[in-house]
């Protein structure tokens, strides 16, 4: 049983390995300073930059995992690489793997739509278009950023990686 309750208790603020957001090791002196001193900051500026951001999305992505809601990354993910199809056949595939995956009530992954959403969702995905998911992305890029991004600017883990990205600009500038 404590073992079980062991994953609950794992918190944002106890996150501590921030290894995986920055970029590898074989990549440019300049690019990591790049990164580690004006990257890590501006993600602070719009909620837009930071999904834009390679290692901004891996770090919010890390996140959401902490809290327990990365469907509704996992999710807007889904639905951008989903706007990029052009076959109707895959579309119409991928359009309802999505569905079930995240919208359908009870779905594994669902994420947090009121019902007019999802039943409208149900019947634009009826006859499939890249569009079809636009309205219920929107609700939960909405939530994501007025919910969870703040939450995310305010956490040990993304102060910690400020702090560590200033550090490391002003060792290298020595």
């Amino acid at each position: 049983m404590k073992t079980r309750l062991g994953c609950l208790s794992n918190k944002s603020d106890s996150y501590s390995d921030f290894s995986e957001f920055l970029p590898p090791a074989h990549e440019t002196t300049a690019r990591c300073l790049k990164l580690s001193t004006d990257e890590v900051v501006r993600w602070s500026e719009s909620f837009d930059h930071l999904l834009s951001h390679k290692y901004g999305l891996a770090a919010f992505r890390t996140f959401l995992k902490t809290e327990f809601s990365d469907e509704n990354i996992e999710f807007w993910m889904a639905c951008e690489e989903y706007k990029k199809i052009k076959s109707s056949t895959k579309l119409v595939s991928k359009a309802n793997k999505i569905f079930k995956e995240f919208i359908d009530v009870q779905a594994p992954r669902e994420v947090n739509i009121d019902y007019r959403t999802r039943e409208k969702t149900k019947q634009s995905l009826e006859d499939p278009s890249p569009t079809s998911l636009n309205e219920v992305q929107a609700k939960v890029y909405s939530l994501m950023e007025k919910d969870s991004y703040p939450r995310f600017l305010r956490s040990k883990m993304y102060q910690d990686m400020v702090n560590r990205a200033q550090a490391q600009g002003q060792r290298r500038s020595v």
